[in-house]
This record gives structure tokens, C-alpha cells and sequence, in this order.
């Protein structure tokens, strides 16, 4: 029941808008009757709705709204992870997997986990998959250092940093593939939530501008 005196906020639909380096695309829209209840949440959508590429079909990106202007939410890229379907039947067409969890840091100081994969022809002793391993942390360290967080999130997703993996372990065991199936920022940006008061008292001020510019 509404409180006599009091009005019932009307929801509106707000645009949930990609990051700069996803070309601040509208990724979904959501329905709320207060700004503040549209921080933090977060969508998920596959590569392929991005870029029209249906190879990208099985890569899963989320972001998370950190900003409200107006109607526009906009989102910041927080991880992405393979479909599990995907990672099973890679599995099945390998005969070792080699797996990695590595916490790096870029260039603009973004800390983020990724966790690459190895597949070979073969299957390896426990002394082969530790040299693989350690290559794979030696590119992505390398590449995160020398990398803006934008930068990086681009040749991971891409495949470049699964590429540069490949082919130096390649040269030594007979690794068929190498892939980022998950990663994770480490530092989600953080939200201001702001009081009702607050918003009410710019919303006025703002309205006492546009008066002032009238008269």
C-alpha cells in the first residue's frame, strides 16, 4: 500500500551500454523506478552478439553497470568464460589438458585472474606440464605488464595470448591448442550509491539553472 502523500515511482527503461572497448554498444535494457537500484547489476551475453561472430558463439562476456547518466547505465567489462559445453568437447578431442590460474597485472595497474588451458596430442608426465604451465604464466605476466587493461582483454579474447602460448610450447612438447577459458577482473570499479535526497537536491538545482538561464 502507497502512503497517502506520497507519489508511487513510475519505473522507466534504462540502456545498459558496453565499454569504450566494445564501441559503447547497447548490450540490453532493464526496467527500474530508481537509479540507485540500477547500479551493480550485471548482464551477460555472448561474444558473438557483439561482433556478428558466430565462432565467438561459446564465449560469454559479463559486465556490471558502475555509472547511471540519464537512461544510459553504463557497464564495465568485469570477465568472460567459455560454455561448458565448449571446454568438455575440447577435452574429448585431446589427449592431456594442462590448466593455469594466474593473477596478473596490466600496464594501467587492472589486477585480473585468467585461467588458460593447454591441450595436447599426447599425454604428458607431470614434469612436462609444469614447463607448459610455466610458459603460459610467463606470456600472460608479459603481455599483462606491457598491456592496458583494454589491450589485454582484447588479445585474450581475440586468441592472441593463446597464440603466443601455442607456439612456444609447441617447440618443445606437442601442444595442439591454447585458450583463456575464464577471467575475472580483480578490482571491480566501484558504485556510488546515492541517497533519494541527494539525487532530489542536484534535480533541483538543475531545474534552478535552466530558470535562471530562462530569465
Amino acid at each position: 500500500m502507497v502512503e497517502r502523500g506520497k507519489k508511487k515511482k513510475v519505473k522507466e527503461w534504462y540502456s545498459l551500454i558496453a565499454p569504450q572497448m566494445f564501441g559503447k554498444v547497447k548490450l540490453a535494457e532493464t526496467l527500474s523506478d530508481d537509479y540507485n537500484k540500477v547500479l551493480g547489476r550485471t548482464v551477460e551475453m555472448s561474444l558473438q552478439q557483439l561482433t556478428n561472430d558466430i565462432a565467438k558463439s561459446h564465449v560469454k562476456l559479463r559486465f556490471k553497470v558502475v555509472d547511471v547518466k540519464g537512461l544510459e547505465a553504463q557497464t564495465a567489462f568485469i570477465g568472460h568464460s567459455t560454455t561448458t559445453d565448449y571446454v568438455k568437447r575440447m577435452a574429448r578431442k585431446h589427449k592431456s589438458k594442462i590448466d593455469g590460474v594466474f593473477d596478473v597485472k596490466t600496464k594501467d595497474g587492472k589486477r585480473i585472474r585468467v585461467k588458460p588451458s593447454a591441450y595436447t596430442g599426447k599425454r604428458l608426465q607431470a614434469s612436462q606440464k609444469k614447463i607448459i604451465r610455466g610458459i603460459m604464466k610467463d606470456v600472460v605476466t608479459t603481455l599483462a605488464s606491457n598491456s592496458t587493461l583494454d589491450e589485454f582483454v582484447k588479445a585474450m579474447l581475440d586468441g592472441e595470448i593463446g597464440k603466443q602460448a601455442y607456439k612456444l610450447s609447441k617447440s618443445i612438447y606437442p601442444v595442439k591448442r591454447v585458450e583463456i577459458h575464464k577471467s575475472e577482473l580483480l578490482e571491480i570499479p566501484k558504485v556510488e550509491v546515492r541517497k533519494e535526497k541527494e539525487i532530489e537536491e542536484t534535480k533541483e538545482l538543475s531545474e534552478g539553472e535552466i530558470e535562471e538561464t530562462k530569465e
